[in-house]
């Protein structure tokens, strides 16, 4: 399993953001052009982005899908290999087929959690392109934006979804989210162990330390926010 450090582009409004432990009253912004933010990223040598839509995730219908199809088409100019995965809002199966149109995997959430079964049947149309997001708060899974508290522990419902055939799992802590106070990559390898496909830990990675981290926990790679916009990691130096 090859490991990949893959930075994550927020959209709040169309612009690029990084909310603090998911509250979207602390919400920063760092660019107002997203497409020429992917851009970048596939320039400097990115293999994966990984693109939210914060106001879908809250609303429950994708309200960035044009911006989002402009970084996409912006990146895999510069990059035709780059791989794409893209959540946030993703309720119904025709939001998931539309997405996967423009973008390589679907990360499903919300959806996922509330509906087992639709999880199952978007595996069974798309199987290996769809990604399930699993974002935590003390260890419970929180959806609709990490608004609302669902009730049951991460790792039981990855328990419950890992026959699947799922391209990844993206674990995030909610706690250490735009915090720079490092990944849970202990509760994060925890899932590896019940999961036969990779895990991506989100959440809290501050500098290349944490990375390698993630790496030495044979995870199947970390998401990078906060960290990118705030020149904390060198990225031409992570992705060769």
């Amino acid at each position: 399993m090859s490991f990949l450090p893959i930075p994550a582009i927020d959209l709040l409004g169309g612009k690029i953001v990084r909310l603090r432990k998911g509250n979207y009253d602390e919400a920063t912004v760092y660019s107002e052009e997203p497409a020429a933010q992917a851009a970048e990223f596939a320039r400097l040598g990115a293999r994966r982005l990984h693109i939210v839509d914060l106001d879908g995730a809250r609303s429950g219908a994708s309200a960035n899908r044009e911006a989002i199809r402009s970084l996409i088409a912006a990146a895999k100019q510069v990059q035709p290999e780059l791989e794409i995965q893209v959540g946030g809002g993703l309720r119904r199966m025709a939001d998931v087929d539309a997405c996967l149109e423009d973008a390589d995997y679907a990360v499903l959430g919300t959806a996922a959690i509330a509906d087992e079964e639709f999880l199952a049947a978007a595996c069974a149309r798309h199987p290996k392109r769809i990604i399930l997001g699993l974002d935590a708060r003390d260890g419970m899974l929180a959806v609709q934006g990490w608004e609302v508290d669902a009730a049951i522990a991460a790792a039981d419902y990855a328990q419950q979804v890992r026959q699947l055939e799922l391209a990844a799992v993206v674990h995030t802590d909610i706690g250490r989210d735009g915090m720079l106070s490092g990944p849970n990559c202990d509760a994060s390898a925890a899932l590896q162990e019940l999961l036969p496909c990779p895990v991506i830990v989100s959440g809290g990675v501050a500098s290349i330390a944490d990375i390698e981290r993630a790496r030495a926990a044979k995870l199947g790679g970390a998401i990078i926010g906060k960290a990118i916009y705030e020149q904390r990691i060198d990225l031409a130096a992570l992705f060769n």
